[in-house]
């Protein structure tokens, strides 16, 4: 069934399944900075980012490693969008160039529970780009922007 068909709840509770599923899983997949998954992100609340199809899974950006297993990651999309709380890039898999749109405003910590199978890794200056943009977007004061120091 598509995602439109289904109603929330049905969504929610199928959502919930998978959830318990990937909890109780063991598996334990090596990721660094950089790397592009697809992960299981979920069904979500309002305007949060949400996976798609049986897993509601996404692509996402491992953006800093917090500990052995929680990471900042920013879900991808591919549908291209401009502005600050946005960045287009492209990046090798193993089907081929992709082209995605990191949504920065979707920055959030995940478990590595959550991971799928790796994509690929986004290059180092569209990576050190999309942290200029980040560190921008979340603390004005460090980028000269917004609000004063001190």
């Amino acid at each position: 069934m598509s995602d439109e068909v289904l109603n929330d709840d049905t969504h929610f509770d199928r959502w919930n399944t998978v959830k318990k599923r990937t909890h109780a899983t063991a598996a334990r997949v090596g990721f660094k900075e950089r790397d592009i998954f697809w992960m299981r992100l979920g069904r979500n609340i309002g305007a949060e980012e949400y996976g798609k199809g049986r897993e509601y899974q996404r692509p996402v950006i491992i953006v800093k490693r917090l500990t052995r297993d929680l990471f900042f990651g920013v879900p991808l999309s591919t549908v291209l969008k401009e502005g600050p709380y946005f960045h287009t890039f492209t990046y090798r898999s193993k089907k081929g160039e992709r082209t995605n749109c990191a949504m920065l405003l979707q920055l959030r910590a995940f478990d590595r529970k959550r991971l799928m199978g790796r994509l690929g890794m986004m290059p180092k200056d569209d990576f050190e780009l999309m942290m200029k943009k980040i560190r921008e977007l979340f603390i004005p004061s460090l980028s000269g922007t917004g609000l004063p120091e001190g």
